[in-house]
């Protein structure tokens, strides 16, 4: 089912890739948005960032566009905030995989499937809630004693 709406996850995204019929069978706007996707995945999802990770991003974006695609939440988040991605992107434990996978499913069951800007920022701070490590600036003024 998720294959009829044009959803894909890693190890089909990697047969794809693989596969030169796929891209032999497109005109030269999507073989250009392939390539371009294709770099994307090599050079920014991997477990390493290339330094250029930001141009080549917005050459996909750019090829999406020029095929009449409309760029998704989640694509504008990518794009507005690439600094604050982790140089180690792709180096995820299957553990820290399946908290995304039931983190995400919590989300559309909360907001019943529709993705928008108020659904990603719940997710964020919901992220930065769980940082038991953070540190914060704001100390209680008031002074508590035991009985």
């Amino acid at each position: 089912e998720k294959v009829k709406a044009g959803i894909f996850d890693g190890p089909q995204i990697r047969k794809l890739i693989k596969d030169t019929e796929f891209q032999n069978s497109m005109n030269t706007l999507e073989c250009a948005a392939w390539k371009s996707f294709v770099q994307v995945v090599n050079n920014f999802l991997g477990n390493t960032m290339a330094a250029t990770h930001a141009r080549l991003i917005s050459t996909m974006i750019e090829a999406f566009q020029k095929l009449g695609c409309l760029m998704s939440i989640k694509m504008h988040y990518l794009f507005s905030h690439m600094e604050k991605f982790p140089e180690n992107l792709g180096a995820m434990s299957d553990e820290q995989e399946e908290r995304f996978h039931q983190d995400m499913r919590q989300m559309e069951e909360r907001y019943q499937g529709r993705w928008d800007a108020v659904m990603m920022t719940d997710y964020c701070w919901s992220l930065k809630r769980d940082n038991t490590a953070a540190a914060h600036t704001r100390e209680s003024k008031k002074r508590r004693f035991m009985p």
